[in-house]
């Protein structure tokens, strides 16, 4: 598996040249940030603001918020598939938990930013489609893995395990850990078991 079989293919292009990408680099970190802390009530401005360019340079990169919040959650689908990929040298079973664990930390963090995405119709397919697909090419591999050293069962597959933990991390809790708590008992009833066979 190479990082380049799980990226995210963006809408929104990245900028070549040294200093726009620096720029765009920016704004996806002032993004992110935004709209993880305010949700909706993330300005533009301020997102400008937080990477220290103007309201201009932030158009034209994103002419529009919702080419801002795509690509935001884009980012953040590739930095989560290429996690995978960096966990890949680890044991199976190690390797499959901690980026499941990383995938409920990275869904807690992202509610607000994919009910803001909801609410754009015209391109939402696209976007989610794109996103769910790269997601499931970085967790396969390492669950495939896991199946193929008896260490997980082999009666399910990548789409249900993502459901699974999907539910986890729409859990409201206020307990620190205790959505990992949630997680590692539900991933015992994902390993395998001699009597299964």
């Amino acid at each position: 598996m190479t990082s380049t079989d799980t990226h995210v293919q963006p809408l929104a292009h990245r900028p070549r040249r040294a200093d726009a990408r620096r720029n765009y680099d920016k704004l996806i970190a002032a993004g992110r940030e935004a709209f993880t802390e305010d949700g909706r009530g993330a300005s533009l401005e301020n997102i400008a603001r937080r990477a220290g360019v103007g309201i201009g340079t932030l158009y034209r990169h994103f002419p529009s918020r919702q080419d801002l919040l795509e690509a935001v959650y884009f980012e953040e689908v590739d930095d989560l598939c290429r996690s995978a990929v960096d966990l890949a040298d680890r044991p199976q079973w190690e390797a499959l938990v901690a980026w499941l664990h990383r995938f409920v930390s990275y869904l807690a963090t992202k509610q607000a930013l994919a009910e803001e995405l909801m609410t754009y119709r015209d391109r939402e397919d696209d976007v989610f489609k794109s996103c769910r697909a790269a997601m499931y090419a970085g967790g396969e591999p390492l669950l495939v893995r896991a199946q193929e050293a008896h260490l997980v069962r082999t009666d399910t597959d990548i789409a249900e395990v993502i459901q699974l933990v999907g539910g986890i991390a729409k859990i409201q809790t206020a307990e620190p850990g205790q959505l990992d708590r949630l997680l590692d008992m539900a991933l015992d009833g994902l390993r395998y078991r001699a009597a299964e066979a």
